[in-house]
């Protein structure tokens, strides 16, 4: 036997090894703390130790008849178990390591010189290439790469074409979906193309003159936020793969912000002819994947992000199972992030709910209500924890129907305010959970409420399916939030305009910080988690978003445009305050929209 013979044989028993041991987790849970961690540094290594064969060996390889694109799907394998890795423990440096090698997988071409003539093995290859590409623009998503994202999708929707012209008898139906998604949530992403990242940023989210007082701020407990839950149900919501708008969001703002050279450095450009300029400082030819890059992608300095379970379209008993799991697992004198987005209305779609969903009907010429038809009973939210309450409103989560297996009632939440519960509720059936305020089994709850309906200048940008939900965008991207609410684009505002109302927005933030630290009457349920970052953050903006809908919205509509919070924050950040109410003002007249808001008491 020759040596090629012998160094074929070897490659193919690494690579069947390597996928046995793929199989064995590839079904585990992207939720829990994982006890069994020797299996995935076993998996790791397998593949690792099976890139550095080939590497070391491509010549022989070459000449036994391997092909590049099973370089390519190896190197694909690998990125699939980075960005695994990361849904698992929200570390920022797997997400890195997948896109490096998705990075070079596209600059080398590896699946360009696929298995042609081959008949059925060749449409297989096919295959691999349209995984491997939505898979990478999943990465390159959560990255914010915005320019690597459109060269992707482009060429993602080019090889769709391709096949569909070349492989007939093959239904490709499912691939032009992922393309419609893709071209769908970019056109949401990337509205306001000057604005700041979603992620906790120390260059925008630190503010210098409150720094002293939340450093000084001590609670009598203090909980730590390292655990949280996202999910969202609604039909025809923009998404991605298994990402909708909405959970994207929220996973972005409980995440760091690198603050080296990845945000600075363009690691991928393109070229006016579309092609890929490498950054690795490897050939294409070497095999040799920069690993450097990694590190320059991500900052070690910055505390870990919170785990993040991001369950995508759940049944009630997998959300109230993955629930169980988090909160059992939750660490002593933590609390757990719950993020609920869903209609409250059984097979509603969300074409419909547009339409009963608001928009201001302040009495003005350059506000258009939009017909009022919410069958929401106040009178069944009043607060009191009345046992009927419980169980008479709902979120939806199911595909069709209108049975009990598919509504997450107030009720099934109770049994989990045992631990220190952060719950957010996003919904048009959001307030039916001032229930569980006075009902908790142990810790009281942090309650954030959404309006019932959103308000808008303007009512096309009401459209859920199309922008997502207004609350969760004012929790995630405030002034972004604001603009869309007053009928802003970015067209229409100038970057050193937009980039000043960011600076108005931090000094209101900073001077509310400020209020926050220094109060004597705030709630032990907002103190003790007033030193995390990213809840006081949330907080900040929820004072933000409550204040701006309460001055954009007449008074007598206040009850359906208004979120909620339990217990309630202090007075002196409530929408009547002169402090939070002239920042408002400042920021409104910046933008030229005062005209939108009561100010009238001013």
């Amino acid at each position: 036997m020759s040596d090629t013979d012998v160094v074929s044989g070897t490659f193919r028993a690494l690579v069947e090894s390597a996928d046995r041991k793929f199989a064995r987790v590839r079904d585990v849970p992207a939720y829990g703390r994982v006890h069994n961690q020797h299996y995935f540094h076993k998996l790791f290594k397998a593949y690792m130790r099976l890139w550095k064969y080939q590497q070391e060996n491509r010549a022989k390889l070459v000449e036994a008849g391997l092909n590049r694109w099973e370089i390519g799907e190896i190197a694909s394998r690998i990125g699939q178990l980075y960005f695994g890795q990361y849904m698992r423990t929200s570390e920022a440096r797997f997400l890195a390591e997948a896109y490096v090698f998705y990075e070079a997988i596209l600059s080398r071409r590896y699946f360009e010189g696929r298995a042609k003539g081959l008949g059925k093995k060749e449409i297989g290859v096919r295959f691999k290439e349209l995984r491997f590409y939505a898979r990478f623009l999943l990465v390159a998503l959560i990255l914010n790469r915005t320019e690597t994202v459109q060269l992707l999708a482009e060429r993602f929707k080019a090889l769709v074409d391709d096949s569909r012209a070349n492989y007939r008898e093959t239904n490709f139906k499912e691939w032009r979906l992922v393309v419609q998604e893709i071209v769908r949530f970019m056109k949401v992403d990337t509205a306001f193309m000057n604005v700041r990242p979603l992620r906790y940023s120390a260059m925008f989210d630190s503010h210098p003159a409150s720094l002293p007082y939340v450093a000084r701020f001590h609670a009598k407990r203090v909980l730590k936020f390292q655990d949280a839950l996202l999910t969202s149900y609604h039909r025809n919501e923009a998404k991605f793969a298994e990402l909708t708008l909405d959970t994207y969001r929220m996973l972005q703002c409980l995440e760091w912000e690198p603050s080296g050279s990845f945000y600075h450095k363009r690691l991928v450009e393109s070229k006016e002819n579309g092609s890929f300029i490498e950054h690795s400082g490897a050939s294409a030819a070497s095999g040799v994947i920069d690993m450097n890059l990694a590190a320059d992608m991500t900052d070690p300095s910055l505390p870990p992000n919170p785990r993040k379970a991001v369950i995508y379209r759940p049944s009630v008993t997998h959300l109230i199972a993955v629930m169980a799991t988090v909160c059992e697992e939750l660490p002593v004198d933590s609390v757990m992030l719950l993020y609920l987005s869903a209609s409250g209305t059984a097979g509603r779609s969300n074409v419909n709910q547009l339409y009963t969903s608001g928009g201001s009907q302040k009495s003005s010429k350059n506000k258009v209500p939009l017909p009022n038809q919410n069958t929401y009973r106040a009178e069944s939210c009043n607060g009191k924890a009345e046992s009927s309450g419980y169980y008479d409103k709902y979120l939806w989560f199911g595909p069709r129907g209108n049975g009990g297996e598919n509504n997450l009632y107030p009720g099934d939440i109770i049994p989990f305010t045992r631990r220190p519960l952060f719950l957010i509720v996003d919904s048009d059936n959001s307030h039916a959970f001032k229930v569980l305020h006075g009902a908790e089994r142990g810790e009281t709850a942090a309650l954030f409420l959404s309006p019932l309906r959103p308000a808008f200048k303007n009512p096309a940008d009401a459209d859920l399916m199309q922008n997502g939900s207004q609350f969760t965008f004012f929790l995630t991207a405030p002034l972004s939030a604001f603009c869309q609410l007053v009928g802003l684009s970015s067209s229409d505002t100038e970057t050193d305009v937009y980039n000043s109302a960011e600076g108005i927005l931090s000094d209101a933030f900073s001077k509310w910080e400020v209020i926050l630290c220094t109060s004597t009457k705030m709630d032990l349920v907002w103190a003790q988690v007033m030193s995390d970052p990213f809840l006081r953050r949330l907080i900040l903006r929820f004072i933000f978003c409550r204040a701006v809908l309460s001055l954009f919205c007449p008074p007598e509509d206040s009850e359906q445009y208004l979120p909620v919070c339990l217990p309630f924050l202090p007075s002196s950040v409530s929408p009547d305050s002169e402090v939070v109410q002239s920042c408002i003002s400042r920021l409104a007249k910046h933008l030229r929209v005062d005209d939108c808001f009561n100010f009238d008491d001013m």
